[in-house]
């Protein structure tokens, strides 16, 4: 008996209180830790996939967004879905494998809206797939150059900017691979487990003063990178029935979890990697 009248009271007042958070969900929109309305970000491999579902979403929240990629007329269309959905946007050509070129993207970023409050460092490499023993060191090394050392160029320049002016929240996209291995695609996993060390390191070395760091690992998603792994969307959709999930992820559903860890609700999150992979990983 005791039970029931308990949950008839918490029944009560949670009803009563959703009601009153109906009526003011304008109000808490405005000013809830959620908002990023006229935060400033900038979002690497912005010209498709994960980095362009991420902008758009970045934009229905009128924030301010840089889309930088090499395909920069594919970025260009993106940007205007990113003002059709009431954010503003700028382009700019970025070479991750190349820290003047990243460098340039923090700086230009600066220079026009005046700050940088996180990124979405997204842009990245498959390389060449095969048994280990066939790879050459090149190959190898071109990988590393895009998917760690091209996250380190990011955290070095992103950071610096925000140090100037009292913090932000970055997060890098590193993808399963930074957790498990697959067949045929070493050098990629290699720098996945190398990207995922260095953000580590750098949410333990920056949280105190005002920057957060945290990875995305995204299972398989349609994306040009994966379509272009499985051989096409009806292969990997074939190759993903037995999974939990039993479909591959759309990027829009990787945007969802990239707008939290950059938003203020995630204020105390930071060194981690977050798992978007459908339960993929659970096998």
């Amino acid at each position: 008996m005791g039970l029931c009248i308990f949950s008839l009271f918490v029944a009560y007042d949670f009803n009563n209180k959703l009601g009153v958070d109906l009526q003011t969900t304008g109000e808490l929109m405005q000013n809830s830790e959620w908002n990023l309305a006229g935060k400033t970000f900038l979002v690497s491999g912005a010209s498709s996939g994960i980095g362009a579902a991420t902008a758009v979403a970045l934009g229905r929240q009128q924030a301010r967004v840089v889309l930088a990629a090499r395909r920069t007329a594919e970025c260009e269309a993106v940007a205007e879905q990113v003002r059709a959905a009431g954010g503003q946007a700028l382009v700019t050509a970025l070479d991750v494998t190349d820290e003047a070129s990243v460098q340039r993207s923090v700086e230009l970023t600066v220079h026009h809206f005046g700050r940088l409050d996180g990124a979405f460092n997204n842009a990245g490499a498959l390389g060449t797939a095969g048994p280990l023993h066939t790879l050459a060191a090149a190959d190898v090394q071109a990988v590393l150059q895009a998917n760690t050392l091209g996250i380190f160029y990011a955290l070095k320049h992103q950071i610096a900017a925000m140090l100037q002016t009292g913090g932000g929240a970055i997060v890098n996209n590193l993808s399963i691979s930074s957790l498990v291995g697959f067949n045929g695609i070493s050098a990629y996993t290699a720098s996945k487990h190398a990207a995922l060390g260095l953000v580590r390191n750098a949410a333990m070395e920056y949280f105190q003063q005002g920057i957060r760091v945290n990875a995305l690992s995204p299972g398989p998603t349609v994306t040009p990178m994966a379509l272009a792994a499985f051989g096409n969307e009806d292969a990997m959709r074939t190759a993903l029935q037995a999974s939990a999930a039993g479909r591959p992820a759309a990027p829009s559903e990787m945007a969802g979890p990239v707008l939290f860890l950059l938003s203020d609700a995630a204020s105390f999150v930071s060194g981690h990697n977050l798992v978007v992979d459908g339960g993929y990983t659970l096998a």
